[in-house]
């Protein structure tokens, strides 16, 4: 008896060990699913202390994966740079946690190339998962070589092979560093594929699409870094979409829009499911491939709740609604928050105004308009050189270096880090009034359209952007600056004199000392050529986020209210008030120029010959007719 019931003990502990090993579903009988998941990210820019963050995208995968036989989680770019969390180690630890969570492929963004060209090539040698792009290459004088990447991955998905065509925007030139292009002597060992009416891009998609239907795949989909914002015409998803033929989807980053799933058609009339899911980790995009049809949903996990009642997830196709996380990524990126804001978390002043780049609705500004953000950051510039005695006249700040949303309270180094994440470097130059106007116009071409990185917050002028002119600024095939416009769309334009504590006009002929980082000025960031030949004061002189930090220091006790600045206590004329998010009028959009009439041009002096031509022979008739009348009477 005794050894019967040793027997049944026996087999009934082997059958709950089976029991314990099995997929979960198979308790319920249930088989796993066929259909494919694709879990996406994209633009999450090291932003990865909120509530989503890599440990919950790593449990979702795992959560998902009791159901499904395939799930795979990809990434469209803009993930190693944003915060101090990401530039500290130059996005080394963001790509640990990227391989504790799971990630299976992934594209460049521009911001990848941030850390330099060695910064990005060590992210790829780190990554456990391929990075792919269709349209970056080796080049040898001039000549298009191998790619640097492969163009396409594919996953064997049972019935279906599903693959990933990588895309980098040609932006990536002039939205990072065209130097990290280049070797020693100035000449471009790596390219990116655009074209002037991008049909140089949509070859590249179209020949890696082409590959990956030989190499088997029944389902296609883009994983491009290109955005659908105006700016990036004529390289945008859509565009690329109707260019080409043969994609099922195309997930997306670089213009941090919202479009849950938009049907786009291809060259061939085909419908192709167009996503992205935002910015900074607010919400993770599911993608479901049926298995026997190819039909493509999509759908959004994202937060419900608030700091009050809590959180929870909501989406239609993912079934779970606790927020969930994966405890060893968990302690790596815990551990790396702590780290982080140890080093950086020493109080150093305090915001008594609130410091922001977005109005009340959610909506950027800081690409288009002036804020206070914009103001303060290029104040800060501007106080560097002014406090180490160097005679500054203009500062200038990019609007796509400005990186921070709603900041009020304690400020921190880490605060700093925020606000400019770049690791840019300040530099002082010489140039010509004409220069000047030529940066400032180049920032404003799209104003009143659309967002513009390259939009130029300022400290020391005053400017005037009419946005019924239209843009007629000469750009190369890379967006670079080759000539200026026909009509200026910039006018008005007022520099502060310290000596007489007044802002004066712009002299086109005179020198001014301008500050600024390295990007700009030195590395043709945004594509601010006009800037060639400007004559160096002081270069690399201080980090960005430093830059910010010396400046709250300069406060009397760090305290930082709207009007209280030291700049403002020395130069008691300068327009300087920090406490609406739109900035305190130092730049302004109009419809009219009338009140200050732009830089006269080729067609404006054409223009103004006619009509003297015109009034003299119009003088001239009416004393011919007046002669002949005396003479009659």
């Amino acid at each position: 008896m005794k050894k019967s019931n040793k027997i049944l003990s026996f087999f009934l502990s082997l059958a709950m060990a089976i029991l314990f090993v099995s997929p979960i579903t198979s308790l319920a009988g249930g088989e796993l699913s066929d259909d494919i998941v694709v879990l996406y990210t994209n633009d999450v820019h090291t932003y990865i202390d909120g509530q989503l963050s890599y440990d919950v995208i790593s449990a979702i995968k795992k959560d998902l994966q009791k159901d499904y036989k395939h799930v795979i989680l990809a990434d469209a770019g803009d993930h190693i740079q944003g915060t101090a969390y990401g530039s500290m180690d130059k996005g080394e630890s963001i790509i640990k946690l990227m391989n504790a969570a799971g990630y299976d492929v992934a594209t460049l963004g521009n911001h990848e190339f941030d850390y330099n060209m060695s910064g990005c090539k060590n992210a790829i040698a780190l990554a456990d998962f391929p990075y792919v792009s269709c349209n970056f290459y080796n080049e040898v004088g001039g000549v298009r070589g191998e790619a640097v990447l492969d163009s396409y991955v594919t996953f064997d998905c049972g019935s279906r092979k599903v693959a990933f065509v990588g895309i980098t925007t040609p932006e990536t030139f002039t939205k990072t560093t065209p130097a990290y292009f280049q070797d020693e002597d100035g000449n471009f060992i790596y390219g990116i594929s655009g074209g002037e009416d991008g049909s140089d891009l949509q070859q590249d998609v179209q020949k890696a699409i082409d590959g990956a239907k030989s190499a088997g795949a029944t389902t296609i989909i883009a994983l491009g870094h290109l955005g659908v914002d105006p700016s990036s015409t004529p390289w945008t998803s859509r565009e690329t979409i109707s260019g080409t033929s043969g994609l099922d989807a195309f997930i997306y980053g670089h213009s941090h829009t919202i479009i849950k799933g938009e049907t786009v058609k291809d060259k061939n009339g085909k419908d192709v499911v167009l996503t992205q899911t935002g910015e900074y980790f607010s919400r993770i995009g599911m993608m479901v491939i049926d298995s026997e049809t190819g039909a493509i949903s999509t759908d959004f996990i994202e937060l419900s709740g608030d700091d009050e009642t809590g959180y929870s997830l909501v989406s239609g196709l993912y079934k779970g609604t606790s927020i969930i996380s994966d405890e060893t990524v968990k302690s790596i990126k815990d551990a790396w928050l702590k780290e982080i804001d140890d080093k950086l978390g020493q109080k150093i002043g305090t915001f008594e105004v609130t410091f922001d780049n977005y109005d009340s609705e959610g909506n950027r500004l800081v690409r288009g308009q002036e804020t206070n953000s914009g103001d303060f950051t290029a104040d800060a510039l501007y106080y560097l050189f002014d406090s180490m005695d160097l005679d500054v006249d203009v500062a200038i700040m990019n609007g796509g270096g400005i990186r921070n949303t709603a900041v009020t309270g304690d400020v921190t180094y880490k605060t700093c880090k925020d606000m400019h994440p770049f690791g840019n470097v300040a530099c002082l130059q010489t140039i010509s009034g004409q220069q000047l106007l030529d940066v400032l116009e180049w920032g404003a071409r799209r104003a009143g359209a659309s967002e513009e990185g390259s939009f130029m917050h300022v400290a020391g002028i005053t400017y005037k952007i009419n946005t019924s002119i239209e843009n007629t600024t000469v750009a190369d095939e890379m967006d670079v600056w080759l000539s200026g416009p026909t009509a200026y769309r910039v006018h008005d334009v007022k520099v502060y004199n310290k000596a007489t504590g007044k802002y004066e006009p712009l002299d086109l002929s005179a020198q001014y000392n301008l500050a600024g980082y390295n990007y700009t000025l030195r590395d043709l960031g945004g594509g601010f050529a006009m800037l060639n030949g400007a004559i160096n004061v002081l270069d690399y002189v201080s980090e960005d986020y430093m830059v910010l930090a010396s400046y709250v220091k300069g406060f009397e006790n760090g305290v930082v209210k709207a009007a209280n600045s030291p700049l403002l206590a020395k130069y008691p004329g300068m327009l300087l008030d920090y406490s609406d998010v739109n900035g305190c009028g130092r730049i302004e959009l109009v419809t009219s120029s009338a009140d200050e009439p732009n830089p006269p041009t080729e067609d404006s002096l054409t223009s103004a010959a006619l009509v003297f031509i015109c009034c003299s022979a119009c003088i001239l008739l009416f004393t011919v007719r007046k002669k002949r009348l005396s003479k009659k009477a």
